[in-house]
């Protein structure tokens, strides 16, 4: 499965973004989905997963409450809602998936076989 991140962009301290991720080549199902993270200069990070069941998500525990993620299959797509931005969340998001990630795994960046190319996302203060 071939993944598009996009939905980045600047905005100011306080505003919200909508990430999306898109599938091409097959669809979601069957998959877990997660969002990531690498801010400038340190290493990428876990940001929030969907299980394939599309019914339980997980979230950093410092985003909870921030962002949101979901899914629509009939679009083929996963977004990352992101409220409240700080200048702290500035990073390149990248979107993942992978098959058969058990739970406890959701926030290993090496459980995903399939990732985007990432997308800016600059808070300004």
């Amino acid at each position: 499965v071939q993944l598009q991140a996009f939905g980045g962009g600047l905005v100011q301290a306080g505003g919200s973004l909508r990430l999306s991720c898109v599938a091409s080549g097959r669809t979601f199902s069957g998959y877990a989905v997660g969002w990531f993270r690498q801010p400038p200069g340190k290493e990428r990070e876990f940001v929030a997963a969907i299980r394939s069941n599309g019914g339980t998500t997980i979230y950093a525990d410092s985003l909870k409450g921030r962002f949101t993620i979901s899914r629509d299959m009939t679009k083929n797509t996963v977004y990352l809602q992101m409220n409240s931005l700080k200048p702290e969340d500035t990073a390149v998001y990248y979107c993942a998936a992978g098959s058969r990630i058990i739970y406890s795994s959701l926030g290993i960046p090496s459980a995903y076989d399939h990732w985007g190319q990432g997308t800016q996302v600059t808070v300004s203060s």
